[in-house]
């Protein structure tokens, strides 16, 4: 348990984002008697599931009524959780309470994803709230340490695993993407604005077209958060999803860092790589 962990309060607020990792925190927190209110983003957040919980829904930019909002529920705990798009500055509900902090909200937006979730997070936290990650709330639903397939890497695996772990640690500082694609010790794609479901279709078109002329069931997906990255925001996320993608590029396996990756309904995910022959290997932050 973390120190975070331990003066987590009831209720919790869930600033619910797309994909259905939001819920899964939420059913994880009722499990252990901890109430939570899920605060929907417009646009992003699945309107059925959200009907199972206490909600309210929020724009992107209404951090004024946000704060009210979290204030009348009583959650001083809050959690940013799910997929967003990243808005342009133009399709911004901005209200009075955003305009009081303008000038950090457009600096936030001035770097890349990482530096926006963390910008606001710290707006959130000068105004008395306090942001907690995924390790606090819902530790459960982390990438455990090892392989859980029943395939594992093997050795041209493992050195691919430590190829990607070298290239994302050096693009870190640019705040660019959470995963890169070796084979054979080539490094033949990262991730970028598309996501990691863009990247292993980019390299399954790759491989059809002869761009990549690896043999198949080679190469590894290595997923990582960025160096010095605040683990409370955007951590890498993995799911059966991932799995069908790595599949249909022809890779061995995936690679994700234990304790700071998210996995979405893990059995359904290790079903699925055995019956691909895939490996999900957890590896040592």
């Amino acid at each position: 348990m973390t120190s975070a962990a331990s003066g987590i309060s009831s209720p919790v607020g869930l600033i619910a984002g797309g994909g259905v990792m939001p819920f899964a925190v939420a059913d994880s927190l009722t499990a252990r008697g901890i109430d939570s209110v899920v605060f929907a983003l417009k646009g992003a957040c699945d309107p059925r599931a959200a009907e199972r919980f206490r909600h309210h829904w929020i724009s992107v930019g209404q951090l004024g009524r946000a704060e009210k909002l979290f204030r009348a529920e009583n959650c001083r705990n809050l959690v940013f959780i799910g997929t967003l798009v990243r808005p342009a500055l133009s399709e911004i509900r901005i209200d009075w309470g955003t305009l009081r902090v303008i000038g950090r909200v457009w600096a936030a937006f001035r770097g890349g994803d990482d530096h926006l979730l963390s910008g606001i997070g710290r707006i959130l936290e000068h105004d008395g709230f306090r942001l907690v990650g995924i390790k606090d709330v819902a530790p459960e639903l982390l990438m455990p340490e090892g392989c859980v397939t029943r395939k594992a890497p093997d050795e041209n695996a493992v050195a691919d695993i430590a190829r990607g772990r070298e290239v994302l640690r050096a693009l870190s500082p640019f705040d660019i993407g959470q995963a890169v694609i070796v084979i054979d010790g080539h490094v033949v794609a990262v991730e970028d604005i598309e996501g990691t479901d863009g990247l292993l279709a980019r390299v399954a078109r790759l491989r059809e077209e002869g761009r990549i002329r690896a043999k198949t069931a080679r190469g590894v997906l290595v997923k990582a958060p960025k160096s010095g990255q605040d683990l409370r925001f955007d951590l890498p996320t993995v799911g059966s999803r991932t799995v069908e993608g790595a599949k249909a590029a022809s890779l061995a396996g995936i690679a994700i860092v234990a304790g700071n990756t998210i996995v979405v309904e893990p059995q359904t995910m290790i079903e699925t790589a055995d019956a691909a022959g895939l490996f999900v290997t957890g590896l040592p932050a």
